[in-house]
């Protein structure tokens, strides 16, 4: 017998760090686990997005703090609609009046049908952008090796102080993004008329 319930952030560890192809800690509010019996077989994380112009980006600044990014999913066996049974379940413990963003990498392969079976919303894919990289850590992530000069001023420039020739930018590879409203009737349609970007078709119907 399935059922998801909330647990706790040392529940999600392994998940995380051996199972999720990051292998690195997000920001994490509400995690909820996928349970068959007393086995613990998933998870599903939503945190804070760690951009402030992807909050504000969405639907507005009067929308900015309602932002909630589902930043994990990590299945152990990754059978037959679990993926979709866990986030289903999950969206519907979070508060409500929340939106949810979450990212399909295209650089995974992924196009986000777990999304679309969840009736999310596709808004395209993310902007071309670059990621700050070191030679010999190119298994940190960008925002990781940013982080090293958090709070101070032309970061890039001490970046090139600090490392030389071995500071480079990569392409960032692109992603799409789905959205999900939860709440009421007026806030579903508060910010589908707020929403900053168009609503697409499925990518799946865009390469047909």
């Amino acid at each position: 017998m399935k059922e998801v319930r909330e647990i706790s952030r040392n529940d999600c560890e392994h998940f995380i760090l051996n199972i999720h192809y990051a292998r690195r800690w997000p920001s994490i509010s509400y995690a909820y686990g996928l349970f068959d019996f007393d086995e613990l077989i998933g998870v599903c994380t939503f945190g804070t997005p760690p951009s402030a112009p992807l909050k504000k980006g969405i639907a507005g600044d009067n929308f900015k703090d309602k932002i909630l990014e589902l930043n994990r999913l990590c299945l152990k066996y990754n059978r037959k609609n679990e993926a979709s049974y866990l986030i289903g379940k999950s969206l519907r413990l979070l508060p409500k009046n929340n939106i949810i963003i979450s990212f399909a990498d295209t650089s995974q392969n992924h196009e986000g049908i777990v999304y679309q079976a969840t009736n999310f919303i596709y808004t395209g894919l993310s902007a071309k952008r670059s990621d700050w990289k070191i030679k010999g850590k190119e298994h940190l992530h960008g925002q990781t090796i940013a982080d090293e000069f958090r709070g101070q001023k032309n970061r890039s420039k001490l970046m090139r102080e600090k490392y030389g020739d071995n500071f480079y930018l990569s392409p960032r590879s692109r992603k799409h993004r789905y959205i999900h409203i939860i709440g009421s009737k007026k806030f579903r349609k508060e910010v589908i008329n707020s929403l900053k970007y168009p609503i697409k078709p499925y990518p799946k119907e865009i390469s047909k």
